[in-house]
């Protein structure tokens, strides 16, 4: 649970904006820090993200993408019982529309180069942050990537798993 929280607090506290207080005519300044959670499953850490920073009034549109539709389900139902708003695609990454996203987060969704070829469409269309949760193999995926893609990456120790990091990536280009 640690982790999650210093998970949670590195991405969300540090990068999203508070939502706006009033309901002004006056047209809203910031936009949503929008993050996109590849292979979402039960919902770690996509949707206990949006949880938090409901929680903490913070302006984070979370788009969920899972193909399974039990797990689907699950996602959807969890989301209206702790009354937050996320987007649910039920489809294949390679499936949906590419939109600007700011943040990318996986556990467990595939290795390094695949999930970043898979991404392409997305990171072409903005200059997203990467927060993977990776284990003993974070290296081995690092290396291989960058054959095919410029990265400048660091890690974050895992506080509850001492092969586990959290894989921070920015400056994603093909190349």
């Amino acid at each position: 649970m640690f982790f999650l929280y210093s998970f949670s607090k590195f991405l969300i506290m540090s990068y999203c904006p508070k939502k706006k207080e009033s309901q002004s005519s006056q047209p809203k300044k910031d936009k949503p820090v929008i993050l996109l959670d590849l292979g979402s499953g039960g919902g770690f850490p996509g949707l206990v993200l949006a949880i938090l920073a409901a929680g903490q009034g913070l302006d984070l549109a979370v788009h969920l993408v899972e193909s399974n539709g039990r797990k689907c389900s699950f996602l959807r139902e969890t989301a209206r019982v702790c009354g937050v708003n996320v987007e649910i695609h039920r489809q294949r990454l390679e499936q949906i529309s590419p939109f600007e996203v700011d943040v990318i987060t996986a556990r467990g969704f595939a290795p390094l180069p695949k999930l970043l070829d898979l991404a392409e469409p997305f990171l072409t269309l903005s200059d997203p942050l990467a927060l993977l949760l990776k284990g003993r193999t974070c290296d081995q995926e690092l290396t291989a990537a960058r054959k095919n893609w410029k990265i400048e990456a660091d890690t974050i120790p895992s506080e509850s798993d001492p092969e586990g990091v959290v894989l921070r990536i920015k400056g994603i280009k093909r190349g």
